[in-house]
C-alpha cells in the first residue's frame, strides 16, 4: 500500500514524463505532416493535451472506484 505523498509524487512524475514526452513527439512528429508550429505553441498545445490526460485519468478511476463498490 502506497502513502498518500507517495502516490502524489508518482502521479507528478507521471504527468510531467507524460508531458516532456508529448512534447518531444510533436517536435518530431508535426514537420512529417508538414505541420509547423512556433515552440511556445508547442509548449501550449503540450500542457493541454496534458490537462485532458489529467482529467480522462480521474474520470476513469473515479468510475471504476464507483464500479468496485457496488
Amino acid at each position: 500500500m502506497q502513502t498518500k505523498t507517495h502516490s502524489l509524487m508518482e502521479s507528478l512524475s507521471n504527468v510531467i514524463i507524460g508531458y516532456v514526452v508529448a512534447f518531444l513527439s510533436q517536435i518530431i512528429i508535426f514537420p512529417m505532416f508538414d505541420i509547423y508550429v512556433a515552440l511556445i505553441d508547442n509548449l501550449m498545445i503540450g500542457l493541454w493535451f496534458t490537462v485532458i490526460s489529467i482529467l480522462r485519468s480521474y474520470v476513469v478511476r473515479r468510475y471504476f472506484n464507483k464500479k468496485e463498490s457496488e
